[in-house]
């Protein structure tokens, strides 16, 4: 923990550095693979749709809120892979992540949106160089596929 002056009073006051909340969200179709957006700023690169909660927002809303504006597309959520918190899965913060896997209502309608400058669907054997941990999600997704690795149930609320 910190402390910073305060501008008004001149006293010491705690500045907490707490990680910030985001989510993450796999969508995945056999036949076209995992979809990936394009960052349109740094760190650049190749990631999962994603991005900051809100205030007053839930993981689940945030998930569905990040893939539309990221995407186009409508997700309906349909487990969660995991929390992902290595305090060096983002440079640019101490970022915790809620990743959830989702299937594409509207797959037809993707486009780039939001931050992201492109977006597509790969097929996994074809990966790009992946930004954040997203390759490590990405094995642990493909670990769903191969039976290695269970999926939570999504609370509802």
């Amino acid at each position: 923990m910190d402390f910073l002056t305060c501008p008004s009073c001149g006293k010491a006051v705690k500045v907490w550095q707490n990680p910030a909340p985001t989510v993450d969200v796999v969508v995945y179709e056999e036949a076209r693979g995992v979809l990936l957006i394009k960052r349109g700023r740094p760190p650049y690169g190749y990631a999962l749709p994603g991005g900051f909660v809100e205030v007053g927002e839930t993981v689940e809303e945030a998930a569905v809120r990040e893939a539309f504006e990221e995407t186009a597309l409508r997700v309906e959520l349909t487990g969660l892979l995991g929390v992902y918190s290595d305090p060096a899965r983002d440079p640019r913060r101490h970022t915790m992540s809620a990743v959830f896997l989702a299937r594409a209502e509207n797959p037809e309608d993707l486009r780039a949106g939001d931050d992201a400058a492109g977006a597509a669907f790969i097929p996994l054997s074809e990966l790009p160089e992946m930004a954040f941990d997203h390759a490590h999600i990405l094995d642990d997704f493909k670990a769903v596929l191969e039976g290695r690795r269970r999926v939570a149930d999504i609370q509802k609320a």
